[in-house]
This record gives C-alpha cells, structure tokens and sequence, in this order.
C-alpha cells in the first residue's frame, strides 16, 4: 500500500512531516495528494495546524499545494480557518510566494463577515501591500477581494481607485482589464 493508500485509510498519527510528504513531489503545477489532505483535514480539524505547519516547508510545491489545500478547507469550514486569523496575518503572510499571497486573499475573502475590526484592517493592510506583487494571479485577485471589501470599509475606495488606475496601465492584459471592469463599476455607482 502507497502512502497516499495509508494516508487516506486513518489519520491517526498524521503530522505536518506526513502532510509535507503527501503534498511534495511529481509535476510542480499538480495537484498532487492535494484533495487526500484537504479531506483527511476535513475529517479531522485537530490536522489544521499540522497542514498549516506546511508553510515552513522549504519545498515551494508543497507551500502551493498547502495554499491549495487551505482555500478549499476554508470553502467549507471558514470557522476553522479563522480560529487560526492571527497565524495567517503574523507568519503566513512574510512567506514571499505568489500563491501564498492570492490564497490569503480569497481566504480573507471568505471570511470577511467574520472579521472585527481589527481582524478587518489587518487583513486590508496586508491586501494592500500585495496588490503590487510581481504576479498577475496575486493583483488579480487581491484587487478583486479588495473591491468586496469596500462594502465592509468604504475607506478603502479612494486609494484603491488610485491604485486601480495604475494597474488599468498594466502589461498583463488580465490585470489591465479586470481593474478597467472595477473602475468602471466604481464610476457607475457613484
């Protein structure tokens, strides 16, 4: 029996060193075991922390896999997730990696109507100093989730505008039309 076979039979024993094995190796833009341990994650919520030990790995893949396996454990449990909030805003977000920075910002996304105050600016705080990351995926998205949160913080429309106005300019067409698209909304509501 595989690893992969053990994993998905018991999750007695599973640590961050079984989920870091699990979600390493094969072709890097694979999924990989990532819906393996997403699901024992999902069956278990004492194995979030051990997924989100994940993150220290020096492995990139299995930081990507781990964002992966966070989003869609996020989807459906947003509660357990943000019992870990304050890990994701202290150490979670230093991680210098692209899908680490677009997985915050649909997470945050997720779990906007949670967020007290605080919860709320430390997240937007953390948006805002993403928005520029040399990413297509990561200023996609997080301009996106910052749009939504303007329902949330109204003093969040001014700079974005600004800020939408620069990346309209830029080279990635996707960027420079899915700010375009929000800038236009912005001017129709008004």
């Amino acid at each position: 029996m595989s690893t992969a076979e053990d994993a998905s039979h018991t999750s007695f024993g599973m640590t961050e060193n079984s989920f870091e094995t699990l979600l390493s190796g094969g072709h890097p833009n694979s999924l990989g075991n990532t819906e393996l341990v997403t699901s024992q994650v999902l069956n278990d919520k004492s194995l979030l922390p051990s997924l989100l030990a994940c993150y220290k790995s020096q492995d990139p893949v299995v930081r990507l896999r781990t964002s992966s396996c966070l989003k869609r454990v996020c989807q459906q449990q947003p509660e357990w997730v943000y019992e870990h909030i304050q890990k994701l805003f202290d150490e979670i977000s230093q991680i210098e990696q692209a899908s680490t920075k677009w997985t915050l910002a649909i997470v945050f996304g997720l779990l906007r109507d949670r967020f007290n105050k605080d919860e709320l600016v430390a997240a937007v705080k953390i948006m805002k100093q993403n928005l520029f990351y040399p990413d297509w995926i990561v200023q996609n998205t997080t301009m996106q989730v910052l749009f939504e949160f303007i329902e949330s913080d109204p003093t969040i429309k001014p700079w974005l505008k600004k800020d939408l106005e620069s990346l309209a300019k830029s080279p990635w067409k996707s960027v420079a039309g899915r700010a375009t698209k929000l800038l236009k909304i912005l001017g129709e509501r008004q």
